[in-house]
């Protein structure tokens, strides 16, 4: 048995009991995460996805925020339910859903691309309330100062390239585009497909935001191309898209990869064996500064502004 599967088994040991879970026969399987590690959990009736924190998480994650949002998400109808969380230790377990999880390839069928868009508006118009505020500068800034802390550089040009991005959120400001819960974080691996509906998981980062943030992140992190944009967009709107919103999707294309680039030396500084976030970092600083230098980005600048 593997250090991780024994982890997971001591986890659920400490959890409450639930009818047809004995943590000692209870099949584990290794699911995947980049900060975390999750697993599938199957007991005699049911199934289960585990959750553990990863290292230095807590540095920069509220887990009782998070639990907060998740079980929000879970109401929306966007989300599993959630069966248990632990804020001290970070420790989550929700239903399992039977389903593909997506990657940026699955992302190619235009079909799911419209189930990924309808579950963000479904969200997004719930009328329900996340806890916290997800404020693009501001979450620059925090990992900024945890950086200091940890002693770690960051690429060169980061800050005058921040520097620039200023016109960005002046722009916002003028705009005062409407907030609503959001994911904020949404990897191609975090949605579900059933090939009926499109399920999100994973609220460490969720927080009252701009909806478009979550149309522009998801088109970065599953590297759409324009017919998947157009997909998405149309979707969302059901219909035809503001083009003021259109410009905010291209603006947070690039502030997305600003902001992760600082995320990525995270991990790096870290230690997260994951991935070579050092390299991860970099080619998002690099994407961010070649979007920021094209006619589409100044044109989405002067539509919001």
């Amino acid at each position: 048995m593997s250090e991780e599967t024994q982890a997971a088994r001591a986890a659920l040991t400490r959890l409450p009991a639930l009818p047809g879970l004995d943590p000692a026969t209870a099949r584990i399987e290794r699911l995947g995460g980049l900060t975390n590690l999750v697993f599938r959990v199957d007991g005699a009736a049911d199934s289960w996805c585990l959750r553990l924190p990863g290292k230095g998480t807590e540095a920069y994650i509220d887990r009782a925020v998070e639990r907060h949002n998740a079980t929000v998400a879970a109401m929306a109808g966007v989300s599993p339910a959630v069966i248990h969380f632990d804020p001290a230790s970070g420790v989550m377990l929700t239903r399992y859903v039977a389903s593909t999880t997506m990657n940026a390839e699955r992302f190619r069928d235009l079909g799911a691309v419209g189930r990924a868009a309808r579950a963000f508006r479904r969200l997004h118009t719930s009328g329900l309330a996340f806890r916290t505020r997800f404020d693009l500068f501001a979450k620059m800034d925090e990992y900024q100062a945890l950086l200091d802390r940890l002693g770690a550089g960051i690429p060169a040009g980061y800050d005058a390239v921040k520097a620039e991005a200023a016109a960005v959120r002046r722009a916002l400001d003028r705009a005062d585009p409407h907030l609503a819960p959001c994911h904020c974080d949404p990897l191609a691996e975090n949605f579900l497909d059933t090939g009926q509906r499109m399920w999100i998981v994973d609220w460490e980062y969720a927080g009252t935001n701009d909806p478009m943030w979550d149309l522009g992140d998801l088109s970065v992190e599953a590297e759409f191309g324009p017919d998947q944009d157009e997909a998405l967009l149309h979707a969302y709107f059901d219909g035809a898209v503001p083009g003021e919103a259109r410009g905010r999707v291209v603006l947070y294309k690039a502030m997305c990869d600003l902001l992760w680039t600082l995320w990525g030396v995270i991990q790096h500084a870290n230690g997260n064996p994951a991935d070579d976030f050092w390299a991860y970092a970099v080619n998002r600083f690099e994407r961010c500064k070649a979007l920021m230098a094209t006619d589409t980005y100044r044109r989405a600048l002067a539509a919001v502004g």
